[in-house]
């Protein structure tokens, strides 16, 4: 499977039609992979919260338009990173879209853990519900969103529902950088599973951005690595390894907690 990782750079000074014009051309750029990943808010930037409110938009609105031309006009499976969406009742929740090669929309996975402790996303926005995987040819990923990253047992949600791909995108701030890459690597291993992890490049709302999208394997193996300003992460990998690596350390089923109620006595 060839995957690109489109690491934005989400820089104040473009307004947010410009930076969908300027995304749409990158994902049609990537012609011929298997699946392209945009990173978490990168229309707003994910610290812009006075931009929330303002950028917020319907599911089926103009970003979900524009990324869906462009997965159709490339032919590729497109994560497009998440958005500020506004439901019908006037919640906001932080969105991830996945696109098929069709331009459908396969899925949706809204956020389940807000940012901000007492303010920004956490008090902005609603939190999600639902874990979500989704089959695509060759691999089944599982959709969770920066912050996610720091909970582990959402990810083992994910592979207890058949993923082998943890697809993540993110806003994350350059100063915990160590965490993203280190948690990246974590949630590989721990659930021995591909991790495609895609964040924002440049600096919003006073915040520089870590960059360093990372690809790892389930050995917990670094596949590709990104710098700090844009660019695109190509990398092929083999969505077989995931079951070779659980058949040759089957880790998983030594499980012993989490999976039923313990027993009374």
């Amino acid at each position: 499977m060839r995957a690109s990782v489109l690491q934005i750079d989400v820089n104040e000074g473009e307004s947010v039609e410009s930076r969908r014009r300027r995304v749409a051309s990158l994902v049609r750029d990537q012609a011929g992979a298997d699946l392209v990943v945009l990173p978490e808010l990168w229309t707003t930037g994910a610290f812009a919260y006075e931009d929330f409110a303002t950028e917020a938009e319907p599911l089926q609105g103009p970003t979900l338009e524009a990324m869906a031309k462009a997965a159709s006009d490339a032919g590729v499976w497109l994560h497009a990173g998440s958005i500020p969406e506004r439901d019908p009742k006037g919640s906001l929740y932080n969105t991830s879209l996945l696109l098929s090669p069709s331009g459908d929309l396969a899925a949706a996975y809204r956020k389940i853990h807000r940012f901000g402790f007492d303010k920004g996303e956490a008090v902005l926005m609603g939190a999600g519900q639902d874990l979500v995987t989704v089959r695509l040819p060759g691999t089944t990923l599982g959709l969770a969103t920066c912050y996610d990253l720091r909970f582990p047992e959402l990810f083992r949600g994910l592979v207890d529902a058949g993923a082998e791909t943890l697809v993540v995108p993110a806003g994350w701030p350059e100063r915990r950088r160590s965490h993203w890459t280190l948690l990246a690597q974590a949630r590989a291993v721990e659930n021995q599973a591909f991790v495609l992890a895609c964040g924002t490049a440049g600096t919003h709302a006073g915040v520089p951005q870590a960059g360093h999208s990372i690809v790892v394997d389930p050995w917990g193996e670094v596949l590709a690595e990104a710098g700090a300003g844009e660019e695109v992460l190509t990398v092929e990998f083999e969505p077989g390894k995931v079951a070779t690596t659980r058949e040759q350390f089957p880790a998983l089923k030594d499980r012993m907690l989490g999976l039923e109620p313990p027993r009374r006595r």
